[in-house]
This record gives C-alpha cells, structure tokens and sequence, in this order.
C-alpha cells in the first residue's frame, strides 16, 4: 500500500498509477509507511488486525484482486492499496 497524508496527493498518485507508473516505486518514493521501503508489501494479515477502513477494501470479495483501491482515508491518512490474495475471508456485514 501507499501511505500520503493528502487526499489530492493520494489522487495524483492514482492518475500516475493509471498512466502506468510502478507501483512499488511509488511507494518507495512517496509512502509515510515503513513499508514503503518494501515497495509498499505488509506482507499477509488476517482480518481485524488493519483499521476498519482498511479491512473493508483488503478483504471485500468483491474487490478485485491487483488493481488499485483507493484512496482510502483513515486516521493514519490517505491509502492507496493493491490486493494480491485473500484468505479467511468473513462476511463483508462483518467489517
């Protein structure tokens, strides 16, 4: 994911994001995470452990697996989050 603490910052990144930019080199450049080091990867997690914001992209199953959703907002700021896999996944009610 991507972290800014902008929402018009968040929305540039999406625009290069779809005119092909890279996304783990957008991370490294401009995420606030840690991760961003990583090209943007958490790694995997389970439900619950991310804020409600979060889960609810990561683990909707009708979300569709390695595009880019966002920009979500949550305390943190603004995320731009790309979803690999999923597993475990509990009714979308419960997020």
């Amino acid at each position: 994911h991507i972290l800014v603490k902008t929402a018009a910052e968040c929305e540039k990144l999406k625009i290069d994001l779809s005119s092909g930019a890279d996304f783990a080199e957008l991370a490294r450049e401009h995420s606030l995470c840690p991760s961003g080091k990583k090209g943007g990867d958490l790694g995997n997690f389970e439900q619950g452990r991310m804020v409600r914001e979060f889960d609810k992209v990561v683990f909707h199953r009708y979300k569709r697996l390695g595009e880019v959703h966002g920009c979500v907002e949550t305390k943190f700021g603004h995320h731009l989050i790309k979803v690999f896999r999923r597993e475990g996944i509990r009714g979308v009610e419960e997020l």
